[in-house]
């Protein structure tokens, strides 16, 4: 039988989850982002689900071909628009919409010959400090593109840094709407946590929000908010088995380092699971995780391939007991996967995009 770790991805959920979207900022047209493969899920496996979005985004043509192939006609956003001349054509062949954030995109589509003109997104730098024209320089921006023939509709997009935090978008949002202020243009310019936190607020939502990690069940802001909290659903199970124990007894060490010692007699589960697989080698002692659907923690250091658990809370584990790394486990109960990133000192992003390409990838009811 092959190893006994899957990631299950859950297209249910990942309706839910924009579901629950669509309700924060219903008058809204949403961009579901999808780039890095849909956050490690694959395009090919959240599709279904995504299906009632108004417009994907991404970051490269691969994705915005694979979405057409999927039979996708509505519009696709390059969230960082593109990166040569070249990759006009592929924009005007699939009609691809990008954004325009640097003097350089706006050369390329001055000498782009084409018969439709483009639909852009001038994207302004108004704190993020990445990509984006500053304020200062966004009008005259605005103004070359607007002169192109090759541009059919222009609309505006900037970045939250700081959407998490209280009032941690005042700043940038002052200086965005007095920029583009009199412009005529759609605006885009709340992420997951703007959509979620601030929704109601009409100079926050506009025209478009772009819905990230929300989609995939994390929550925008943990640990002050949970996915629970937000009502959203996993949307992917990392999970395993126990392929092996050890009964220990006091002073017994646990793994490279020997990070953990045995303080009284102690049962340990062996998992197949490890950093090889996209689990953080850095999850220390305590970090917690499902066996047959009860929670426990791991212990002592995560190797390449496995990873040591703590079965007292569940005597009756054994061989081939179902081991839940993050999300749904059989019996429905849930282990966010915030809460692991957490114990990894990152975010639950990094864990969805780091699974290993050795790691099956399985989509709940799939062939039903």
């Amino acid at each position: 039988m092959p190893r006994p770790i899957t990631a299950t991805i859950h297209p249910e959920a990942v309706r839910h989850n924009l579901e629950r979207v669509r309700q924060a900022v219903p008058d809204a047209k949403l961009w579901s982002v999808i780039k890095a493969n849909a956050y490690g899920h694959g395009i090919e496996n959240v599709f279904e689900g995504l299906r009632a979005t108004d417009g994907f985004a991404m970051l490269d043509l691969d994705e915005a071909q694979r979405v057409r192939n999927l039979g996708w006609r509505g519009p696709i956003l390059l969230l960082e628009g593109v990166f040569e001349l070249r990759d006009l054509e592929i924009c005007s062949r699939l009609g691809i919409w990008h954004a325009v954030h640097c003097d350089e995109q706006i050369d390329w589509l001055a000498a782009h010959k084409t018969q439709v003109g483009h639909r852009v997104f001038l994207k302004m730098n108004s704190g993020m400090n990445r990509l984006g024209f500053t304020p200062e320089r966004f009008r005259a921006a605005y103004a070359r593109l607007n002169a192109l023939p090759q541009v059919d509709e222009i609309s505006f997009m900037t970045h939250f840094s700081d959407a998490d935090v209280e009032h941690g978008m005042d700043h940038q949002l002052r200086v965005f709407h007095e920029t583009t202020l009199d412009l005529p243009g759609e605006r885009s310019i709340s992420n997951s946590a703007a959509t979620l936190l601030h929704g109601d607020e009409n100079n926050v939502r506009c025209d478009w929000v772009r819905p990230g990690i929300v989609l995939y069940g994390s929550s925008p802001d943990f640990p002050t908010h949970d996915a629970a909290h937000w009502g959203l659903e996993p949307t992917m199970t990392l999970s395993s088995k126990i392929i092996g124990t050890q009964e220990l007894h006091a002073g017994d060490t646990v793994g490279y380092g020997s990070r953990f010692q045995c303080d009284g007699p102690l049962r340990l589960g062996v998992v197949a699971c490890g950093y090889a697989d996209g689990y953080p080698r850095v999850c220390p002692t305590g970090t917690p995780v499902l066996v047959d659907g009860v929670r426990t923690r791991t212990l002592g250091r995560v190797s390449m391939d496995m990873m040591a658990v703590d079965l007292s809370p569940v005597p009756k584990a054994r061989l081939g007991s179902e081991v839940t790394l993050w999300g749904r486990a059989s019996n429905g109960v849930v282990l966010p996967i915030d809460e692991v990133a957490a114990a990894a000192g990152t975010l639950g992003y990094e864990l969805m995009c780091a699974v290993a390409p050795r790691v099956l990838k399985v989509v709940e009811g799939a062939g039903k």
